[in-house]
């Protein structure tokens, strides 16, 4: 199964190329063509959009980074695995500096209320000294106490004068701002506004972020008068939401260290990204133990560097997690292991489960013998299957006819005014034509019973055998008025079928009718005697004089109508 989603994928990136380009053609084709009415040329416009950036914000002593739009941000192929931390989420949130491990500083200020045999109501500020000066009681010590700490030395100190009673309440009303200096390899080194409970990610990203190309996101130091107090690991808070929060003072400064080694993974992984690995983790463990490995991973892809020369290595899963790594490896992790089972489902008329795991080179005769069906109502001659690949090369030969035909049509020039209104009416049916087949869904079936007999061809994972039951009705569907489904009557002809139902609808192309049998073959309604089970399917007329586009258009309805036996209209 992950084989044929890989190739889907490449084909779907092939196909859209090619369609690029030829869409690319036909506009520049149109471009070019003065004769051609405007309207044509507004068929395929496009939009832009404009990206604002919100000013500086000053405040106090530092200044906020800029708010940048999201989209704004041009990133390289792989990003350092972080930096979406520095997407816009944390500038804009300022805190107060108010919880339960904020330690006072001075600058602050604090709320005293005393009752009872003395009454006082004060807003006392924290002097440079780390004191509160209370009046008949003198200077107090609070500067790095926590809340709970600065109340209990405060009612002591109260206590101390007035001993019976009185009660004590106080509260920080405000801290006092800092401004933090940024420096290192971040996009913007600067000096930045904030309080000191602020977090780290937040001073980093009013600086812009960590350069993607050169910082660390494992060595972050936080210096105070000189000295490194404390060094950040994001990896730490991305993996397991751990941070180091140091209560910050005016003038520290946050260090963004050069970034170490690096490795890039791709591949069958939720999302790639560059791992910044430092000296106790280049081991294939620690990329395994990072990265988010889709479902399956069995084998990794190792590429790089060594005093020897280049490597290249492809290892099992267990046998990486051992192997030495070097700054600029890159890893491919794949799935890439090969069962010995595929899985089979059956829907219709049978008995037993609906799924099977069998080996991975049984037949589909050898397969149907195993299975029991009701002898009396079971059309064992009509088995018919489901096939994703044949649905997506169904899928990818529609969507070829469709840009070829919008290549070969929108680009068309005109020489007189006359044939260039003609040119706007037919780009206007052939771009609602489009854009409604492009939404057509094949279902792959796969004709394996052609004359009462059964083609014993191997099956595939994700096959889906249906064995119809016998059938006594016909359905009639498509452009007529009333689309139904009627008891078959043998020897009735589909022209009294479909006046049985209404007669041909005004879009109804009298001479494009298919029968589609219940083993999924498609044929023409003029070579095919009708029998129970049977669907008449009427086609839409083209409405158009252009021959060559009506053509065009009839061979892609008629593709439609076989890869999903529906309609689409015009």
């Amino acid at each position: 199964m992950k084989l044929f989603s890989k190739m889907s994928v490449l084909k779907k990136i092939a196909i859209a190329s090619v369609g690029l380009f030829v869409y690319g053609s036909a506009c520049a084709a149109i471009e070019s063509a003065g004769d051609i009415d405007p309207a044509v040329q507004q068929l395929i416009g496009s939009d832009t959009e404009e990206l604002q950036v919100q000013q500086n914000v000053n405040w106090k002593s530092g200044t906020y980074g800029q708010l940048e739009s999201p989209g704004a941000a041009i990133v390289d192929e792989f990003r350092p695995f972080g930096s979406q931390l520095f997407d816009g989420g944390f500038r804009g949130l300022r805190a107060d500096g108010l919880n339960s491990d904020y330690r006072i500083a001075p600058g602050d200020q604090v709320v005293l209320r005393i009752w009872g045999a003395v009454e006082m109501e004060r807003v006392l500020p924290v002097d440079a000294r780390g004191n509160v000066f209370i009046p008949s009681i003198g200077p107090v010590k609070v500067q790095g106490l926590n809340h709970q700490s600065f109340n209990n030395r405060i009612d002591s100190a109260v206590r101390s004068v007035y001993p019976e009673n009185v009660h004590v309440y106080t509260q920080v009303q405000g801290v006092q701002p800092v401004a933090v200096f940024v420096t290192g390899y971040v996009a913007r080194p600067g000096r930045y506004a904030g309080t000191p409970n602020d977090s780290v990610i937040y001073f980093l990203d009013q600086a812009g972020g960590i350069d993607d190309n050169l910082g660390s996101y494992r060595v972050i130091n936080v210096l105070r008068n000189g000295k490194v107090i404390e060094t950040i690991d994001l990896y730490d808070f991305l993996l397991q939401g751990a941070m180091s929060r140091p209560q910050f003072r005016d003038g520290d400064t946050l260090v963004v260290a050069e970034r170490a080694a690096s490795v890039i993974v791709s591949g069958d992984v939720e999302r790639s990204y560059r791992y910044e690995l430092t000296k106790n983790e280049m081991l294939g463990s620690a990329l395994i133990r990072f990265s988010h490995r889709k479902a399956g991973v069995s084998h990794v892809l190792l590429r790089g560097y060594r005093e020897s020369g280049p490597l290249t290595g492809y290892y099992s899963l267990q046998e990486f997690s051992k192997q030495t790594l070097q700054d600029g490896d890159v890893v491919q992790l794949s799935v890439d292991e090969r069962y010995d089972t595929i899985v089979v489902e059956i829907e219709g008329s049978f008995y037993g489960p609906s799924r099977y795991s069998l080996p991975r080179d049984v037949m589909l005769q050898d397969f149907l013998d195993s299975i029991a069906v009701p002898q009396d109502i079971t059309d064992t001659y009509s088995i018919s299957m489901r096939r994703k690949s044949v649905a997506m090369r169904q899928k990818a030969s529609l969507d070829e006819s469709l840009k070829r035909l919008e290549s070969t049509y929108l680009g068309a020039s005109s020489s007189t005014p006359q044939e260039a209104s003609i040119r706007v009416k037919e780009a206007e049916l052939i771009s609602k034509f489009i854009a409604r087949a492009s939404k057509a869904e094949p279902n792959g079936r796969l004709v394996v019973a052609t004359h009462d007999h059964i083609a014993n061809i191997r099956l595939q994972d994700g096959d889906v055998i249906t064995i119809p039951e016998k059938s006594d009705s016909l359905l009639i569907s498509g452009e007529v008025l009333v689309p139904q489904s009627v008891v078959f009557e043998a020897g009735k002809s589909v022209e009294d079928y479909i006046d049985g139902a209404g007669g041909f609808s005004q879009h109804a192309d009298e001479s494009k009718i298919l029968i589609v049998r219940q083993n999924g073959e498609v044929r023409d309604a003029d070579d095919v005697t009708l029998k129970a089970g049977d669907e008449v399917l009427v086609l839409p007329e083209v409405p158009t004089k252009n021959l060559q586009l009506a053509t065009s258009i009839s061979q892609i309805l008629y593709q439609i109508a076989v890869a999903t036996k529906v309609v689409t209209d015009l």
